[in-house]
């Protein structure tokens, strides 16, 4: 669109044309005020991405202040492009997670690949080196053509850009319910490493210094994909494709590099990635940040279409593209490393004192905004909240087994159902070993990677039960935190932190708000009794489709230490003779389970309880039991609970097997998804001394060489006598076999 072609500020105000771009009247009122006029084209357009949930966060900021953020050992917490977390010897750990969830529902191929590529600028924006991508993804049901096709472009999106920028991506966690038929959901994480002196800020400091554009050029792709995000999909959300940007992995490499390369150069005084909302975001943030301000001539940046207007220009999601404020007279520095590298480093622009972002363009201010106003002012809105109808019936529901008329058959099609089953399928594609530091790759409970030049290692996983939030967000709250330190403990690690995403639908609707405040509420609690703070994350609302909400989803992304790599510890069975323990208590808790799901068809009642002193107790016993080498396999008991968790430790163990015998209801026993519970095996040697640190510890069965789970109850019948190649064809078939169906 040329300027002539633009609306003039009468019309965009008679005409209400700021609605197209979500502004309220309220809302475009508090403009008007703000600048004492009216706002011209590119200006609303500006503060419509600005003051966008997206961006602003303005109908979760109340909820966001519920969290724990600081700890002795954060260096950073939310506000920049990542959180950073202390891990001894001069280094640091930098770790952020984000969504991309309605591009990829239209887009899914770019849309999961520009998600992972953002996500990594955010890392490296901080100085660090990315050393590992993890993702959390949510699908509908794989029986509709629909989600199969947005499945296998997802996942091929992910690798495609993680394997070509040279970063691996060594874990994550996937759901399938129908709630995420139209909405998908798709979370990135990453990971980086870097030295207490290297770390750095999105900030525009000192008067005069020169504000510097490098990395790709700027097109038309991704104009308003923050306003795009901070509304429902409907029908019609297709005719947003131009809103889902284009990555090029190769380009992020080159960026990647430089930056690394310029962070060094003590000419830089502050660095940004241009993410949602581009080239906007980052020159308000990081002005306001410094409490200064910012003059940039549009006509300097580097644009890869013809006649692009200051709106375009301003909000164009363009990817690989950083801003920079660099000392004054030291530009050629800058320019010659990102030469090296063929890519663009232009100065745009200069650092003032005057608090405004004043923009340029043919020789015209065509905008002249306050910065604060754009990127702190922002209204914020305390939403109604309201429990809905359907968590009060369900809190009156008494506990319901459900009826198992075979066991064994049972736990093969528990094996087989989607979220249970090896996700082998999706990891195969991508390379979990590139650059050699992966320790234990996808499949167990935690990743792994070692930290070069130490006997150290990071532990990392992403977590979510998303059924258990649904029907009580706060315990389900409790249960995503508890889950991710559960699988960092089994790993050897100690939890250190979280970065969270929370995806919930729409929040105008009291109901969904109340889902909010409650999952918050939860996790704050767990955060807070599991010395695991919050650093930084990102709030995902409007995933709704026609209508329909997705179940609330409250991604937890976890970093552990591994204080020393003798810690290690995979959840597979290691050797026949070993003993084999059950942690943790076990009732008739079926609510939002996959039994319950597996035999009717939906989910309901009470979700699984969860006592975090009990949780913290069962953590720090088995953790001290690792610690002091008497543990051989350690795996957290999920979803499918014991029965699942059985067969999970045997897969892919070569020669080996398992005999158990159980007390109780066999179903209860079997398939219960109670919180707080283990699997490990240890050597018979080690036995009093491990019983002596885990008190809540069961002997249930040992570690066999015949290849076979078997299973007995107390009265000595056996319920479970399966090869272990059986379930493990159930196990590693299903998601292969349901992606060829053609129903």
């Amino acid at each position: 669109m040329s300027l002539l072609l633009e609306p003039s500020s009468e019309q965009i105000k008679t005409e209400k044309i700021y609605q197209q771009m979500g502004v309220s009247d309220e809302e475009f009122s508090m403009i008007e005020n703000i600048l004492g006029r009216l706002p011209n084209y590119t200006e609303i357009g500006i503060f419509s991405v600005m003051w966008s949930e997206h961006c602003s966060y303005k109908n979760s900021k109340p909820v966001l202040k519920k969290f724990p953020i600081t700890g002795e050992k954060v260096l950073q917490g939310p506000g920049e492009g990542a959180g950073i977390v202390d891990i001894g010897d001069n280094q640091a750990v930098v770790f952020k997670i984000e969504s991309h969830n309605h591009p990829s529902a239209i887009e899914p191929y770019q849309g999961a690949a520009t998600g992972v590529g953002g996500i990594i600028r955010d890392v490296f924006s901080m100085g660090a080196r990315p050393i590992a991508i993890l993702n959390s993804l949510r699908f509908g049901e794989l029986t509709s053509p629909r989600v199969k096709y947005l499945f296998e472009e997802v996942v091929a999106g992910i690798a495609g850009y993680g394997n070509c920028i040279g970063i691996p991506t060594v874990g994550g966690e996937i759901q399938f319910d129908s709630c995420y038929d139209g909405n998908p959901l798709v979370n990135a994480m990453c990971v980086g490493l870097i030295n207490h002196e290297d770390i750095k800020k999105g900030q525009a400091k000192g008067v005069g210094n020169t504000v510097m554009y490098v990395g790709a050029k700027t097109g038309r792709d991704g104009i308003h994909g923050a306003t795009f995000a901070s509304e429902e999909l409907t029908d019609q959300s297709d005719e947003k494709r131009p809103a889902v940007q284009v990555g090029d992995p190769f380009m992020e490499k080159l960026l990647l590099e430089a930056c690394l390369e310029v962070i060094k150069c003590d000419a830089l005084v502050g660095i940004q990635d241009m993410g949602a909302a581009g080239l906007t975001s980052s020159s308000a943030e990081m002005a306001s940040k410094a409490g200064s301000g910012m003059e940039m001539n549009l006509d300097l940046v580097p644009q890869r279409e013809l006649g692009m207007s200051p709106y375009e220009m301003m909000l164009s999601e363009s990817q690989e593209r950083m801003l920079l404020v660099i000392e004054k007279g030291r530009e050629q520095e800058i320019i010659d490393i990102f030469k090296k590298y063929d890519l663009d480093a232009v100065s745009v622009g200069t650092v003032t004192d005057d608090k405004m972002l004043t923009l340029t363009h043919n020789g015209e201010v065509v905008a002249e905004l306050p910065v604060d106003a754009l990127a702190e002012e922002a209204p914020v809105y305390h939403k109604p909240s309201a429990e809905p109808a359907y968590y009060r019936e369900f809190q009156k529901m008494d506990v319901q087994t459900p009826h198992v008329e075979d066991v064994q058959d049972t736990l093969i099609r528990l094996l087989s159902q989607p979220t249970i089953a090896s996700k082998e399928w999706v990891y195969d594609q991508y390379d979990y070993m590139v650059r050699t530091n992966t320790v234990i790759a996808p499949g167990s409970d935690a990743a792994v990677l070692r930290v070069r030049g130490t006997n150290k290692a990071l532990a990392m996983t992403t977590d979510c039960n998303s059924r258990y939030l649904y029907l009580d967000p706060e315990v389900g709250g409790k249960i995503a935190v508890a889950e991710a330190a559960r699988n960092i403990v089994c790993s050897g690690g100690t939890p250190l932190a979280i970065t969270d995403c929370l995806n919930f639908g729409n929040p105008e609707k009291p109901e969904i708000f109340w889902q909010i405040e409650k999952a918050a509420d939860g996790m704050s609690e767990a955060c807070r009794e599991l010395n695991a703070p919050v650093i930084g994350g990102n709030v995902s609302l409007y995933n709704e489709t026609n209508g329909t909400a997705v179940y609330p989803t409250p991604v937890i992304g976890m970093v552990g230490l591994i204080e020393d790599t003798a810690y290690i510890t995979t959840q597979h069975f290691k050797q026949a003779g070993d003993l084999i323990y059950v942690i943790g208590e076990t009732q008739a808790e079926f609510g939002g389970s996959e039994l319950q799901k597996l035999t009717e068809g939906k989910i309901y009642g009470k979700a699984p309880k969860l006592c975090l002193d009990t949780e913290k107790a069962h953590l720090s016993q088995l953790s001290t039991a690792i610690q002091q080498g008497l543990v051989s396999s350690a795996h957290d008991i999920a979803e499918g609970g014991l029965g699942v968790a059985l067969a999970e430790s045997l897969m892919t163990t070569k020669g080996l097997g398992a005999k158990a015998a159980i007390e109780g209801d066999a179903v209860t026993a079997l398939f219960s998804e109670s919180q707080s519970r283990f699997v490990v095996s240890i050597k018979p040697e080690h036995q009093s001394k491990f019983e002596s640190i885990v008190f809540s510890a069961s002997l249930i069965g040992t570690v066999t060489s015949d290849e076979k789970l078997t299973i007995t109850q107390s009265t000595g019948e056996t319920i479970i006598d399966a090869s272990v190649k059986a379930l493990e064809d159930a196990w590693k078939g299903a998601i292969p076999c349901l992606l060829k169906s053609k129903d």
